[in-house]
């Protein structure tokens, strides 16, 4: 954060803030930073990030409630991290028993291989028919799995967006 000092009476010194933020996350800075004296003054995509944005913001750095107003914005950011992370483990638990389910299915199939080398054809089949189930059967279990644990985040996520509102009026109402 860099600053600029004030040397004449009409002349406002700024402070300056660069952010970097997941796509999905964009409007939500852009819409709750205001409330906390920011003006934003561009976007641009992150090089470093796939998937990012850096937002850049600046405000009078003379504010009044500066202080209460940088509380509140840590709130706001933290509770904005916390929605971040409950969206990820939507698909994490999901995701780790999916690929379970498919590595023990590829081994049953390797196993396969192995019998049809040495001319075990029955032992072959029976081998496979599992194998093939645990190439098919991750799809499914992915999908209701995320489900399941979609349908359980979802009310913290609101609850979470519920108090960036709260927040995000506070800190308004300290800039009025």
């Amino acid at each position: 954060m860099s600053e600029i000092t004030k040397n004449a009476d009409n002349f406002v010194g700024y402070e300056y803030k660069d952010i970097t933020v997941k796509h999905e996350m964009e409007p939500v800075y852009a819409d709750g930073y205001p409330n906390f004296g920011w003006i934003m003054e561009g976007t641009s995509f992150s090089i470093q990030n796939v998937g990012s944005v850096i937002m850049k913001f600046k405000r009078d750095r003379k504010i009044r409630n500066k202080a209460e107003l940088s509380r509140l914005q840590r709130q706001f950011d933290a509770c904005v991290a916390e929605i971040e992370k409950l969206e990820f483990s939507k698909g994490v638990n999901a995701s780790i028993a999916a690929y379970t389910i498919g590595l023990i299915g590829a081994a049953f199939i390797a196993g396969s291989v192995f019998a049809i080398l040495a001319e075990q054809i029955p032992l072959a089949i029976i081998l496979a028919i599992p194998g093939l189930a645990g190439w098919i059967i991750p799809y499914f279990a992915y999908v209701n799995i995320r489900r399941k644990k979609t349908e359980q985040v979802i009310p913290l996520i609101d609850q979470k967006y519920d108090e960036i509102y709260e927040v995000c009026e506070k800190a308004n109402s300290l800039l009025a």
